[in-house]
């Protein structure tokens, strides 16, 4: 997902490209799920890749993760776009996943760039078709279905007071997945101090909608 955005990123810093558990290439998904998962798998990698206190970001989910490592004490500053979990009543989000994984399930190979990015992006012309094929086998590929079902029953909590880190959030306002500024409010509440930047006309991916924008954004929090 961050292909278009990693050139930029890597020409200015060290970066550590980590696939969170359960998503095709990254490691499995253990039998009994809870809401350190992810973190554990991603703080696990960062310390076999030798990074210690990194700036994080992270889109969606791995927005959420980010935020967590953050709790933690193991980012020096975090830069999320938007992060799951911000919503006080929960959002559509959970059905739409499902819908967009069993359409990917029945057709993964794109012929079609505008579906292929309908539910995560409203520039789309600039993203290759092979980057799109890419993506679409890879997300068909995860366990989706058991994510799912566990995060619809998550408390999505974030111990926002350990965080000593800068924060960013960065949201599309045309976000169909998590949508602005609905899905932000409990994130409102609870990082008031963080450095808040609405990104018009992006969607819910900005690392594929505008890149650049993206890339500048992380580096310059």
């Amino acid at each position: 997902m961050w292909e278009l955005t990693l050139p930029a990123l890597e020409r200015e810093r060290d970066v550590l490209a980590l696939t969170l558990a359960g998503h095709a290439g990254g490691p499995p998904l253990p039998e009994t799920l809870d809401d350190d998962t992810l973190a554990d798998a991603a703080q696990d990698a960062m310390r076999q890749a030798g990074f210690g206190l990194a700036q994080i970001a992270g889109n969606s989910l791995g927005g959420f993760v980010a935020l967590q490592l953050a709790a933690r004490g193991r980012a020096s500053g975090v830069v999320a776009f938007a992060p799951a979990g911000g919503w006080e009543t929960q959002p559509d989000v959970f059905a739409l996943q499902r819908e967009m994984h069993d359409a990917l399930r029945r057709a993964p190979y794109v012929t079609d760039r505008r579906a292929a990015t309908r539910y995560t992006t409203v520039n789309f012309e600039h993203i290759p078709l092979e980057l799109l094929e890419h993506q679409t086998l890879g997300a068909a590929a995860c366990d989706a279905p058991r994510m799912l079902d566990y995060a619809e029953h998550a408390r999505w909590e974030i111990d926002a007071e350990r965080i000593s880190c800068p924060v960013r959030i960065v949201w599309g306002t045309e976000d169909r997945l998590l949508p602005w500024p609905e899905s932000a409010a409990r994130y409102r509440r609870l990082l008031p101090h963080a450095d808040w930047i609405e990104l018009e006309g992006a969607g819910h991916c900005p690392q594929l909608d505008v890149p650049l924008e993206t890339a500048q954004l992380i580096l310059g929090a």
